[in-house]
């Protein structure tokens, strides 16, 4: 009788093991579609409307990689522009990490809207302050990946010109997963 009880105990627990091995493997799966994401002061944001291009400009001999992405009133914009010897005009973008600089090759930005169409530049993001690394890019594909992450500061001023406050937003652990982007030219 003792036998039968922990062969049955053992059967039990092996069958509640099971379960919840299943229930693991089925939440961790649920995360990878997300194409952009990052969490925007400490609440996470996946964006419903993304833009992404790669764009070749024959006039300037410049190559430029813009993405946009906008939900829950909130937007965040990049752009790297190359004018070296990597902007050629092939469906391509170098992998590398891009850091916002005095040169004004990385240019990110976060906006707010008040319930208009209208979105407002939320202070800027300083020299130091932003990045962007580029990790995969499949150009048969036209899907790209990496990490973003930015701070933008806002300095309020007193009427005799002292500073009042200083806000500050951060866009951390910023993600672009497969994110679908299309290739052109321009001139201008």
């Amino acid at each position: 009788m003792r036998k039968i009880q922990l062969l049955m105990l053992f059967v039990l627990s092996a069958i509640i093991f099971q379960g919840c091995k299943k229930d693991v493997v089925t939440s961790a799966s649920t995360t990878s579609d997300q194409i952009l994401a990052a969490t925007i002061n400490g609440t996470s944001w996946i964006p419903d409307d993304v833009t992404a291009t790669i764009t070749y400009d024959t006039d300037a001999k410049t190559k430029s990689f813009n993405v946009v992405g906008t939900a829950d009133l909130k937007r965040v914009k990049w752009t790297i522009t190359l004018s070296d010897a990597t902007a050629t005009n092939v469906n391509t973008f170098p992998l590398a990490t891009y850091k916002v600089d005095a040169t004004n090759r990385v240019q990110m930005a976060y906006f707010t809207s008040a319930g208009g169409v209208e979105y407002d530049q939320v202070g800027v993001v300083e020299s130091g302050s932003g990045s962007i690394i580029i990790t995969a890019i499949d150009p048969t594909k036209n899907l790209i990946t990496g990490t973003y992450s930015m701070t933008t500061k806002k300095v309020n001023y007193n009427q005799d010109g002292s500073i009042e406050s200083i806000e500050t937003s951060q866009i951390a652990s910023g993600t672009f997963t497969n994110l679908p982007y299309t290739f052109g030219q321009s001139a201008q």
